[in-house]
């Protein structure tokens, strides 16, 4: 699984990376099929956003979260693709 990150007027530091990848791991554990995940973080006023993209075989899953804190973004964004993935699985 390839994972890319991109920083919209921030600086991704390598805690918050090591933290995006301890939470992907789960989402790898359950859905070994994912191709890769494209993940943006970026900051909107006071708003801190997580986007993600994963490429599974068929289709593109698109979430998103904004909150005041990347740390919980990132937590609320991973259990959105887990609800989309076994939506998308459940679909298959």
């Amino acid at each position: 699984m390839q994972i890319t990150f991109t920083g919209h007027h921030l600086e991704i530091t390598p805690p918050l990376k090591d933290f995006t990848m301890k939470k992907l791991d789960r989402l790898e554990r359950h859905f070994s099929d994912v191709i890769s995940i494209a993940i943006t973080f970026k900051v909107e006023n006071l708003n801190q956003i997580a986007e993600a993209t994963v490429h599974v075989p068929g289709t593109h899953i698109h979430a998103s979260e904004k909150t005041d804190d990347m740390y919980s973004a990132v937590d609320g964004l991973i259990d959105k693709l887990m609800r989309l993935l076994k939506e998308h699985k459940e679909r298959s």
